[in-house]
């Protein structure tokens, strides 16, 4: 980590960031930019070709110690999602404005989608990490909460993923990342 990352602990929980919601796409797996890469491709196209004058919704996205909410300025939608339920989250190595977090829609895994991919555009790629280092403090934080409760009752560990390399080492180690 250099001395220009972002360090967010979970004492700067709760923290807010006013982006586009680019929106969701089904994700084949539960974490890992393998899964995020159509996802994001597939939303970019369909905002580029977005009818003239529509624009993506804009949303405050409330990063906080139970996991990730976010709501249209307008009011109208609000999605919640607790730390449970997110498993993965990214900033998009080609398009380094986009932060993306893979939500278990299904946590049965008998539906034809249990995965979801949820993508935002950021004004600025470092806005993308700060959002990316947050949710990396709340999984932080949850990680020490579910050991401590493992080892009180004795259930087994869940893992969760955030990836914080730069888009640029996700670059160089994209090589060795397969679908296997």
């Amino acid at each position: 980590m250099t001395d220009m990352e972002p360090l967010i602990t979970v004492n700067d929980l709760p923290l807010t960031f006013v982006v586009k919601y680019l929106g969701n796409f089904p994700a084949k797996g539960l974490w890992g930019i393998k899964h995020t890469r159509k996802p994001v491709d597939s939303l970019v196209s369909q905002a580029k070709n977005l009818p003239h004058g529509k624009i993506l919704p804009i949303v405050s996205v409330e990063v906080s110690q139970r996991g990730l909410s976010f709501k249209e300025l307008s009011g109208k939608h609000q999605q919640d999602f607790t730390v449970e339920v997110i498993s993965y989250g990214v900033q998009d190595l080609v398009y380094t404005r986009v932060f993306s977090m893979i939500i278990v829609a299904d946590e049965s895994l008998k539906s034809a989608t249990p995965f979801i991919c949820h993508s935002f555009v950021c004004d600025s790629r470092d806005q993308a990490r700060r959002i990316t280092y947050a949710l990396a403090a709340t999984f932080q934080d949850y990680g020490r909460k579910v050991k401590q409760e493992a080892k009180e009752t004795g259930k087994p560990l869940k893992r969760l993923a955030i990836d914080l390399r730069t888009p640029e080492e996700q670059a160089e180690d994209s090589d060795g990342e397969t679908d296997a």
